[in-house]
């Protein structure tokens, strides 16, 4: 079997990559975090024209008829580039929501008792198993208050009232959110990866480039040695589509996206910290995804619970009519 890209998908990739960098340079990402995170329309239309959130729906229904490996190219270009927005959200809800397919709908969604990214600007928010629009929308909205967000480019609200928990979405699509904010992270922890090893080439210090010191050399050995594993995990799962596989890819790929970013941060030393320097942006994100869509914990259990329904080696203390042991209180 052979899990190479194939030149449709190699194609399909690149060109995502050469629209943003055409739409979402530096420049205007550096715009995008002077204003507060607040979303480009004219951006997000041009992401619905280019068929980043109908990719998946049927030729018939107006999109491109791809699947989930596709996406998930798509949206780790998006990550390599730090756009902004609801962007998993809004490709969920495509056939769903009117004008999502398009990018003429900005669609956000609850995750559990996350705060809500891009409320404010939102026209449709994923709750449950629908999507509250119009008036029900407005009074949503109404009930909820900004919260300060560690990531300039994602303004956050949190809603009051809510005594209990709520998902955008379940089953299988709870799943494809996780994995495309994965891809996210990967393209992240690709970005800075790269960002690290060129800045490790050109900075010198005592007459050499730093690149040439072991240290150096070791944490752009380790950003890539985290990278590569995330990137099999998240093309292999989005393959399969087995949440146990998808709980594995966002575990992955959240470490290397936070832990890659750090050490982005310190090959860059003190200007690394500088609000001028980009590495600070990757850093803030990661953080804000690495909680969403199963976070860390919920991962973890899934994972967990998919590794204990495996079946026992038959020699194991675990095997029946082994007495294993059983849990219980600590005392």
């Amino acid at each position: 079997m052979d899990f190479q890209l194939s030149d449709d998908q190699r194609a399909l990739r690149s060109g995502m990559r050469d629209l943003l960098d055409a739409v979402f340079d530096r420049d205007r990402m550096r715009a995008a975090v002077e204003r507060g995170g607040t979303l480009d329309r004219s951006l997000w239309r041009e992401l619905g024209a280019a068929g980043f959130f109908a990719l998946r729906l049927p030729e018939e229904a107006g999109g491109v008829g791809l699947g989930l490996p596709e996406a998930v190219l798509l949206f780790e270009e998006a990550g390599r580039a730090l756009l902004p927005g609801p962007l998993v959200a809004t490709h969920l809800a495509a056939g769903l929501v009117k004008g999502a397919a398009e990018g003429e709908a900005v669609v956000t969604a609850v995750d559990g008792d996350l705060p809500v990214a891009h409320l404010a600007e939102a026209d449709a928010v994923l709750v449950g198993a629908g999507a509250l629009v119009g008036e029900p929308l407005r009074a949503f909205v109404a009930a909820a208050r900004p919260v300060r967000s560690m990531d300039p480019l994602t303004p956050l609200h949190r809603v009051a009232g809510r005594t209990a928990p709520m998902q955008a979405y379940s089953g299988a699509l709870h799943y494809e959110g996780a994995l495309l904010t994965a891809a996210e992270q990967l393209g992240s922890a690709a970005r800075t990866t790269e960002t690290a090893v060129q800045h490790a080439g050109t900075r010198e210090q005592f007459g050499s480039p730093i690149g040439s010191f072991q240290a150096v050399k070791h944490l752009c050995a380790d950003m890539l040695a985290r990278t590569e594993p995330a990137r099999a995990a998240v093309y292999a799962a989005a393959v399969t589509g087995d949440p146990v596989e998808i709980a594995a890819a966002k575990l992955l790929a959240d470490e290397a996206a936070v832990r890659n970013a750090r050490d982005c941060l310190q090959i860059h030393g003190g200007m690394g910290f500088t609000w001028e320097a980009d590495v600070h942006l990757h850093l803030k994100r990661a953080w804000l995804r690495s909680a969403a869509r199963l976070g860390g914990a919920a991962a973890e259990e899934l994972l967990a619970a998919g590794l204990g329904a495996a079946r026992p080696d038959p020699g194991s203390s675990a095997a029946p009519g082994r007495g294993a042991p059983e849990a219980g209180g600590g005392g």
